[in-house]
C-alpha cells in the first residue's frame, strides 16, 4: 500500500526572510541582481510551464527525450530502491524513472513548495500504488537532511538548474551532495550544453514575449510580498550570451531613471535610464568542464548521454572509492 508523508525542515518563516536578505544585498549591490528562484510564485511558475512548450525553449524536450531513451539504462546502471528529486516542483518528468525503476521503494521530492509537493504526491500515488512518497520541504542549497530510506539512493537534479548556480555555488552544491552519499548511491544530473549563440538567446528571448513576461514576474513578487512599488512596463526584458563564462544572463534594464520603494525593507532604489538588473545566470556545459566539476566533489562520471541533437546532456555519477 502507498503512503505519502511530508516533513518540513525550512522554518515557516523562512522564504520570507530569505527575499529579505536578497533583495537587500542584491539590490543594494552594484552591478544589481537577484537570484531566479524568487521568478516562481504561482503566476511565474504558469509562465515558465507556458516557456517550455514555446518551439524555441529546447532544453525541457532535449532532456524528456534522453530520460524517455534511457530511462532503463538509468534503472539497470543504479538498481535504485529510492529516487530523490531536488527541486522536484511537479514531477512530472522524473515520472519516466518512476515508471522505470522497478524496484523502487521510496520515493523524496524536495521542493520549497509545500503545495506543490502535495499536488505532484497525489497525482504519484494514484499511478503508483505500491510507492512510498516521502516529501520534504526544504532548501537543497541549505543543510539537506535526507530521510532514511533503503539504497542504493539515485538523487536526480534534472531541468538544467544547476546551470542557475554561479561556480562556487556549483561546487559547494555539489560537495553537500556527495556527502549524502553512500557507496551505490549515485547522483543524475541535466546539463543544458554550449552551442551556437542564435539558439540559447532565442531559448531566453522568445518571439511571443513570455520569458519576458517570466523576467517581469519578479518585480510583481517585490511588490506583493515586500509592498515595492515597481512598475513591470518601466523595464524592457534583456538575454545575452556571455561567451567568456559560458553562460546566458537574463537582465532588466530600466527604460528610465527611476527610484523604488520597498517600504518592507525601508529601502529605496534607483536606477539610472539603461540600467540593468540581473536576474538569472544560465551557465552551459561541456562534457570535460561536467565530469571536471563532478570530480572535483569526489563524484566519477560513468554514463553521458544526449539527446539526438547533442543540445543537452544527462551524465550518471558515482561516488569515488576512498
Amino acid at each position: 500500500m502507498s503512503t505519502f508523508q511530508v516533513t518540513r525542515t525550512l522554518p515557516a518563516d523562512a522564504t520570507t526572510a530569505a527575499l529579505r536578505s536578497d533583495v537587500s544585498h542584491g539590490l543594494g549591490s552594484e552591478p544589481k541582481q537577484l537570484p531566479p528562484k524568487w521568478f516562481y510564485d504561482a503566476r511565474g511558475s504558469d509562465l515558465f510551464e507556458e516557456i517550455t512548450r514555446l518551439p524555441e525553449y529546447y532544453p525541457t524536450r532535449a532532456e524528456r527525450e534522453i530520460l524517455i531513451a534511457r530511462a532503463a539504462d538509468i534503472a539497470t546502471a543504479t538498481g535504485a530502491r529510492t529516487l530523490v528529486e531536488l527541486g522536484s516542483g511537479s514531477s512530472e518528468k522524473t515520472r519516466y524513472l518512476l515508471d522505470t525503476l522497478t524496484g523502487l521503494e521510496v520515493y523524496v521530492p524536495v521542493d520549497v513548495s509545500e503545495s506543490a509537493l502535495v499536488q505532484a504526491g497525489e497525482v504519484l500515488l494514484a499511478d503508483h500504488p505500491d510507492l512510498a512518497v516521502h516529501a520534504l520541504v526544504a532548501d537543497f542549497q541549505h543543510g539537506l537532511v535526507l530521510p532514511e530510506t533503503p539504497g542504493p539512493r539515485l538523487v536526480a537534479f534534472l531541468g538544467g538548474t544547476m546551470g542557475n548556480l554561479l561556480p562556487a555555488e556549483r561546487a559547494a552544491f555539489l560537495g553537500s551532495v556527495r556527502a549524502l552519499l553512500s557507496p551505490g548511491d549515485a547522483l543524475l544530473l541535466g546539463t543544458d550544453l554550449v552551442k551556437d549563440e542564435a539558439t540559447l538567446v532565442a531559448a531566453y528571448d522568445d518571439s511571443a514575449g513570455v520569458t519576458a513576461a517570466f523576467n517581469k514576474n519578479v518585480l510583481a513578487v517585490l511588490d506583493r510580498e515586500l509592498g515595492a512599488d515597481f512598475d513591470p512596463e518601466d523595464f524592457d526584458h534583456v538575454a545575452l550570451w556571455d561567451a567568456e563564462h559560458e553562460w546566458i544572463e537574463m537582465r532588466l534594464r530600466a527604460r528610465t531613471a527611476l527610484t523604488a520603494k520597498i517600504p518592507a525593507l525601508d529601502m529605496a532604489v534607483s536606477f539610472a535610464a539603461g540600467e540593468e538588473m540581473r536576474t538569472e545566470v544560465s551557465a552551459k556545459f561541456r562534457q570535460e568542464s561536467v565530469r571536471a566539476e563532478l570530480a572535483a566533489a569526489g563524484l566519477g562520471l560513468r554514463h553521458w548521454w544526449t539527446d539526438s541533437a547533442g543540445r543537452f546532456a544527462l551524465s550518471l555519477a558515482f561516488p569515488d572509492s576512498g
